[in-house]
């Protein structure tokens, strides 16, 4: 006969409450008593995963430099496949931008959330006491071993990418990234490299600008976009195709491309990474990774909920979209 909650109450000498309340690691006990109760449990092969809680309220967690919607929309949409199951699941979803110097624990204390989605990039010592806190938890454009995670197939889209641009006879390709402490930007640079490898072509080092630390997105890709230009045109160092390892850095690109007078793409050909909605937009309108962003947040919380899940790490689908910045018009 299978252990009972009861069980370990009788052998703890304490309340079936205190037993919930010990292996739910909830407030209002002593370390002494919540020791007993863990080892009683323990002793006895106790599943405490009988206990998950219903989760009623799950808090929606961003760094600070992602919360600038307007600027970098990508999260947004990501937050709104995020509500669309707590709607459907009856789940009061919050969302809570913290930076790291800020008290983590005190402000997850006041939105007192059963369950936790963390997405994008975190320090790793933020991320550390969050999953000490012992609540369900799950990463999404983001990654960390062990923990439940939803990524879009970063690598795979880069490939795609890059065929593109080959396909299109571009061979100095330059990539526009970002800090690699970012999993999937550390997954675009990595996925860059490696098809210059599998096309059997010669990487330039000096092709890969990664933008200034503490300069804003669109400013830092805008000056990463000089520095390749800079090159001297006489000695063929100029790129003739840049990769950009998001939308926003790849548009930034574009404005300075047209600035010096280069046409796009006879002169440079210029792709992007998410497909937000300004790419469709822009002149001339800018070829992209297309990612479903409200899937993303959708299967973050799907994972989250499964009791048993086949997989703890789910990678997302994505595809090319071709527009005019990498294709020339034939007459």
């Amino acid at each position: 006969m299978a252990t009972t909650i009861r069980d370990v109450a009788r052998a703890a000498s304490v309340s079936i409450g205190t037993v919930s309340r010990a292996l739910k690691n909830q407030p209002g006990l002593s370390d002494a008593t919540r020791l007993r109760v863990v080892e009683a449990a323990r002793q006895l092969g106790y599943d405490s995963a009988q206990l998950r809680p219903r989760i009623r309220r799950l808090t929606f967690l961003l760094h600070r430099q992602h919360n600038n919607f307007a600027a970098s929309p990508f999260f947004s949409h990501v937050l709104h496949g995020v509500e669309d199951v707590c709607r459907e699941r009856g789940i009061v979803p919050s969302v809570l931008t913290a930076g790291p110097t800020e008290d983590v624990i005190q402000q997850m204390r006041l939105h007192a959330p059963d369950a936790i989605a963390i997405a994008g990039f975190v320090e790793p010592e933020t991320l550390t006491t969050l999953v000490a806190m012992q609540r369900p938890l799950v990463l999404i454009d983001l990654w960390a071993p062990g923990l439940r995670s939803v990524n879009l197939d970063n690598a795979a889209g880069a490939a795609l990418a890059m065929q593109h641009l080959f396909a299109h006879q571009r061979k100095r390709i330059a990539f526009i990234g970002g800090s690699l402490a970012h999993f999937s930007i550390a997954q675009r640079a990595l996925g860059y490299r490696r098809a210059f490898f599998e096309a059997g072509l010669l990487f330039d080092p000096s092709l890969e600008v990664t933008i200034d630390a503490g300069l804003d997105p669109d400013t830092g890709a805008a000056l990463a976009m000089q520095r390749l230009l800079d090159a001297p045109a006489s000695t063929g160092q100029r790129p003739d195709a840049v990769f950009a390892y998001n939308d926003a850095a790849a548009l930034a690109a574009l404005r300075v491309c047209l600035a010096r007078g280069l046409r796009v793409p006879q002169d440079i050909a210029i792709i992007g990474f998410d497909d937000i909605p300004a790419a469709a937009h822009a002149t001339p309108p800018l070829s992209t990774i297309s990612v479903d962003k409200e899937a993303l947040g959708r299967r973050g919380v799907e994972l989250l909920l499964e009791e048993s899940p086949a997989e703890l790490e789910l990678h997302l689908p994505v595809h090319l979209i071709a527009r005019a910045s990498t294709s020339v018009k034939q007459p």
